[in-house]
């Protein structure tokens, strides 16, 4: 169900020296990340030098939306006729999708939305990498999902994108909690659809028989945020994955590292999201386009 585009060590884009940053003129094709908050957004330094690198005029700039306004945002961004492309960020996944005219089957069946491209004719086409490049990460981390026992934590926008790829990359039982019930729901249902029985929701994290525990909540994001889960609960050698990009080392990762647990950091997520966001978005070196 999910993009079938093979991980590439995007990280290496990272590595590179940095490059002179292309100047912005009146050519310039514009994308947008939007989010709410969106100071921890990552993507402006892959995605701004991976233009420069295959030099495309174009410039990827925040925008800040608040959950009442981001119809209206998006609205408008649609009616910009040099913008080609929109990323999304918490909390807005959920929203992008159902305002999409068309979806791709990882976003109808997660019910999210990561990114977004304009149609010929009007409207947005969804779609949603963040589990496949979540899954992508673990993979070229050592830690294959194939027949683990999965706990989940979160049924909203990313965890939802990461149910879907983890199912379809064979995981084993996956379990999900979120304290929404009704959101917890509707996407067990959405699941079962393709994959019956492989997925349930628990009352509590279902942590005790875990290979791998992710965090895909909002939960660290900020310093006062409580643990969305207790590594104390997780069985020796459980991988502990969390999608929180900013900080990089959440107290979530420290804690787990405390415990000698496996500590996978969510900044893989976005990296192995980048030769996918290059095929969604038809981008092609300025000398071969």
């Amino acid at each position: 169900m999910t993009s079938a585009v093979p991980p590439s060590p995007a990280s290496a884009i990272m590595a590179e020296p940095a490059q002179t940053t292309r100047p912005i003129g009146g050519a310039t094709r514009l994308y947008a990340v939007i989010g709410d908050p969106v100071a921890q957004v990552q993507a402006p330094s892959l995605l701004n030098p991976l233009f420069t690198r295959l030099a495309i005029d174009a410039v990827l700039v925040p925008v800040h939306a608040r959950p009442t306004d981001f119809a209206t945002v998006l609205h408008g961004l649609a009616a910009i006729e040099n913008l080609d492309g929109v990323l999304v960020t918490i909390p807005h996944k959920v929203a992008a999708c159902a305002l999409a005219a068309e979806r791709s089957p990882a976003a109808r069946i997660s019910g999210s939305a990561n990114v977004l491209r304009p149609l010929p004719g009007g409207g947005w086409l969804a779609d949603n990498f963040d589990g496949t490049g979540f899954v992508h990460g673990l993979t070229a981390a050592g830690h294959p999902v194939h027949g683990a026992r999965v706990a989940l934590m979160g049924a909203g926008g990313a965890g939802s994108a990461i149910a879907v790829a983890l199912l379809d990359a064979g995981c084993g039982p996956l379990s999900i909690y979120d304290p929404d019930r009704a959101k917890c729901a509707g996407l067990l249902a959405r699941l079962d659809e393709h994959w019956p029985g492989r997925a349930v929701a628990t009352p509590e994290p279902a942590l005790s028989d875990a290979d791998l525990a992710v965090n895909a909540t909002p939960l660290g994001l900020r310093p006062g945020d409580p643990l969305p889960l207790r590594p104390g609960s997780l069985p020796a050698g459980c991988v502990v994955a969390d999608i929180i990009m900013k900080p990089p080392r959440t107290r979530l990762m420290e804690a787990a590292s405390a415990l000698g647990l496996p500590a996978h950091p969510g900044i893989h997520m976005l990296t192995h999201q980048l030769d996918l966001y290059r095929s969604f978005f038809q981008l092609s070196p300025a000398d071969n386009a």
